[in-house]
């Protein structure tokens, strides 16, 4: 999952970023308002983290362009602004949640687990598909109650399309919500971790559509 992390506050994007890349995100981290929003019109993210308080350009005017070209990943404000009705404009705005400055982390990453499970259909905490169970709070899966042992990169690959199941990832898509932007893209490394995933899984949940991508049939519970 890869997520654009919008705060101009050194220390506390330091501590977000880290708390979001030890839960297993791929974070893109900026703190100019203009580059956010650029980044935010012309990439694909899995959920923002948007500070509403930005030099170049306001955070609840970077929520508005983005709603109004149709962008449509879950958003997450984190502002020091808390009033109830700065509230209920961000909300009203096209944002998903909101957590005011200052705040507890734990709570960070569930608000965030909550959009990213909302914004793919799911509404348990815990993805289910066929037996096989992926628990995005402790990023684990078992199989019939079996731990099934994943490295970071298999888990984000599982995750990912489990959270997707029933549509066609393409090899790109997963490429660019997997990795980081530095990371140099060969064509097969998709291929090479599905097939590494296939053979820890006790089930053949993921298919291989030729020519078009990945996905997991099945209906998530």
């Amino acid at each position: 999952m890869k997520i654009l992390l919008v705060e101009d506050d050194i220390r506390i994007a330091a501590e977000v970023a880290e708390a979001l890349v030890g839960a297993g995100y791929i974070v893109d981290a900026v703190k100019d308002g203009e580059e956010a929003w650029f980044k935010g019109d012309t990439e694909e993210y899995d959920a923002v983290v948007l500070d509403l308080g930005l030099p170049g350009m306001d955070g609840l005017s970077i929520l508005k362009k983005w709603r109004a070209n149709d962008r449509r990943f879950p958003i997450l404000i984190l502002s020091a602004r808390g009033s109830w009705s700065e509230r209920v404009e961000g909300i009203d705005s096209g944002a998903d949640e909101y957590l005011p400055k200052p705040f507890h982390m734990a709570e960070l990453l569930a608000r965030l687990r909550a959009i990213i499970r909302r914004s793919a259909g799911n509404a348990n905490t815990v993805i289910s598909i066929g037996g096989l169970a992926l628990d995005p709070r402790q990023m684990r899966v078992s199989q019939d109650g079996q731990p099934i042992n994943l490295s970071p990169q298999e888990y984000r690959l599982l995750s990912y399309l489990m959270h997707h199941a029933g549509r066609v990832v393409t090899q790109i898509e997963l490429t660019e919500h997997l990795y980081a932007q530095d990371f140099e893209r060969d064509s097969n490394a998709i291929e090479v971790l599905v097939g590494r995933v296939r053979k820890k899984l006790k089930v053949d949940i993921i298919e291989t559509r030729r020519g078009f991508g990945y996905i997991v049939n099945g209906q998530t519970i």
